[in-house]
């Protein structure tokens, strides 16, 4: 962490904090308290009423008429920060994020969520930390970057693109930016990029285009009513919604969702075996049955 960064956080600290011991500003920031006792000397010298209380007791405190007004954030409103802070961190891990998510733990006391977020840590999120940190990086910085792309029928292009924003949805990371090759915005989804690195520099663009973020063009969609095994019936609900699926008399649970004509929602209704049956529309049965007899051709072959 940079001087300057520590000093905003002394300083956030403090507002909340009536007093805090050197030794627990040493631990935070991982410095000596001599380091500490010279960013106290800084602050001072930059008109922050930062004064020392000896004992027991004693620490760095900040004359009272400094401090904001502290019913502008409840305990509740940090709980819901270091929550959402928490939940993102596992995904990415950022040192940044780290950082703050100590400083807020720091400016209150005996703080303790009553919310969780635990995330699967698949090695394959470990491998996309990576890329997201140097995205991030040159986004901040303004790099260029170069990448070999793969696309959905297995081709590999190289790519020069200026970073601009990343995205995720469902879980699926995208990076948005401009592709220099095809002079145009374009979204690449995280997975398909090999290969990234830095590649110079770049001027950020004034475009309208760049607030517009194109998206891929939706897939069309089509009402299919389901038949639901009891066992899968929660995975549905979390997605769809409890008014989504009703209980027959028989026992059994059915369901119409919209979903789109392709591999894509085919692998995901494959997924529940047979523990899921489409009843209509017939056109999509026959797609879908198709889709599975492909995939058992290549266990006869």
């Amino acid at each position: 962490m940079k001087k300057i960064e520590r000093l905003i956080s002394i300083v956030m600290i403090l507002l909340q904090r009536e007093v805090v011991p050197a030794s627990e500003f040493s631990r935070l920031f991982n410095v000596t308290r001599r380091t500490i006792q010279r960013d106290m000397e800084a602050l001072n010298y930059a008109n922050i009423p930062i004064y020392a209380e000896y004992g027991a007791e004693g620490g760095y405190a900040l004359m009272e008429e400094y401090k904001f007004d502290k019913r502008l954030l409840h305990q509740q409103d940090f709980e819901n920060i270091l929550v959402a802070l928490d939940g993102f961190e596992q995904l990415i891990q950022n040192q940044d994020i780290q950082a703050t998510i100590q400083k807020i733990k720091g400016m209150t006391a005996d703080i303790s969520p009553k919310l969780d977020l635990s995330f699967y840590d698949w090695p394959g999120r470990n491998e996309m930390r990576e890329d997201i940190s140097l995205i991030r990086q040159a986004i901040e910085n303004h790099w260029l970057i170069k990448f070999d792309y793969v696309d959905q029928r297995g081709n590999k292009t190289a790519r020069v693109v200026e970073p601009y924003k990343i995205h995720i949805s469902e879980m699926q990371w995208y990076l948005f930016g401009y592709s220099l090759e095809r002079n145009d915005y374009r979204i690449f989804k995280l997975t398909r990029i090999l290969n990234i690195q830095k590649d110079g520099f770049f001027i950020p663009r004034a475009d309208p285009e760049l607030k517009k973020q194109k998206k891929p063009n939706e897939p069309h969609l089509v009402r299919v009513q389901l038949m639901l095994d009891v066992s899968v019936r929660d995975q549905f609900i979390e997605r769809y919604g409890k008014r989504a699926v009703t209980k027959e008399p028989s026992g059994c649970y059915l369901m119409t969702i919209e979903l789109p004509e392709n591999p894509f929602a085919y692998q995901f209704l494959a997924g529940f075996g047979n523990k899921v049956k489409i009843l209509k529309p017939n056109d999509y049965i026959e797609k879908y049955v198709n889709f599975l007899n492909q995939s058992v051709e290549l266990y006869r072959q």
